[in-house]
């Protein structure tokens, strides 16, 4: 068999994602034709049936699932070489860090000052960007370091925890929970997440098999949905200090699991700058005070 192409795994990752041959190919930008016959020939090669085929839905089959995962590990894997190489050409080299604005715990100045006294550190260009995008960052060869905060994928990473916080629940003021000083996260359940799912669970990571119909709203569309009562945000206390809003309420969830931050970075990384911003963050954050807790922040604020 010939090697393939990482087209022919575009291709496959495209129908096996929409699960429609019209869909993906619109995708793709090209006709459903050739599409069709690409992965037909894409089977032949293998001599494996990836998918099972009917006049009403496109299905998986088995080993169609596990070369699923394999191709998007692979086109990962090309893609990131080749950000890598050209970032790598650059002039003038730098350090890419990842990280959601503001879910920094209010370390990041520290860390960046600490970094910045290692004898490796190179300039440092800060990549913002919406929940659940630094992992894939690291991956794909965008960044080269991130700021993370649990839930996230750590396939393929390094990571070193830096901090766990309490989470707290944002509800609108005018919501009857919030005349409450204290919630469980049953008096939660089927409340409407910013994401668009459902407080099913305790807002750590969504449910097998969901997607979030809903993203990159920033944080104050957030705030706003909140304040009018349409969504409910689990938010980590640091978070939860830079963001008063009259109209919003933050309080404690008793079994509501805590928030970690950490810092990240791709496995095999050889990079003396990101050993350096590594060392820089554990450094800082074992040392610092770290983020006020609830309750302080509530007899204080």
């Amino acid at each position: 068999m010939n090697d393939l192409e990482v087209r022919e795994l575009r291709y496959f990752v495209a129908v096996a994602e929409e699960l429609h041959f019209g869909r993906a190919a619109a995708r793709l930008g090209m006709a459903q034709p050739p599409l069709s016959r690409a992965i037909r020939e894409l089977e032949r090669r293998l001599g494996v049936r990836l998918l099972e085929r009917t006049t009403r839905q496109v299905t998986l089959t088995p080993p169609g699932e596990i070369f699923l995962r394999d191709a998007r590990i692979a086109i990962d894997a090309v893609t990131a070489a080749a950000r890598r190489v050209r970032h790598a050409a650059r002039p003038g080299p730098g350090l890419r860090v990842a990280l959601k604005a503001d879910y920094d715990a209010g370390l990041l100045p520290r860390i960046l000052a600490a970094y910045r006294e290692e004898e490796a550190a190179l300039p440092a260009e800060l990549l913002l960007g919406g929940r659940n995008e630094q992992a894939p960052a690291l991956r794909d060869g965008r960044a080269d370091v991130a700021l993370l905060v649990t839930p996230f994928d750590d396939r393929d990473l390094d990571t070193e925890p830096l901090l766990t916080e309490p989470r707290l629940v944002a509800l609108s003021a005018a919501d009857p929970l919030a005349a409450r000083p204290r919630l469980s996260v049953a008096d939660l359940a089927g409340q409407p997440l910013p994401d668009g799912t459902l407080a099913e669970w305790d807002g750590a990571e969504p449910p097998p098999g969901r997607r979030p119909p809903r993203t990159g709203l920033d944080l104050a569309q957030i705030c706003n949905l909140v304040e009018l009562g349409s969504a409910i945000w689990f938010v980590p206390v640091s978070v939860a200090r830079r963001h008063p809003r009259p109209g919003v309420a933050y309080r404690e969830v008793a079994d509501l699991s805590p928030s970690v931050l950490a810092v990240g970075w791709p496995q095999g990384s050889r990079s003396p700058a990101v050993a350096a911003f590594v060392r820089a963050a554990v450094a800082v954050a074992s040392g610092g005070a770290g983020p006020t807790s609830y309750g302080a922040w509530r007899d204080t604020g």
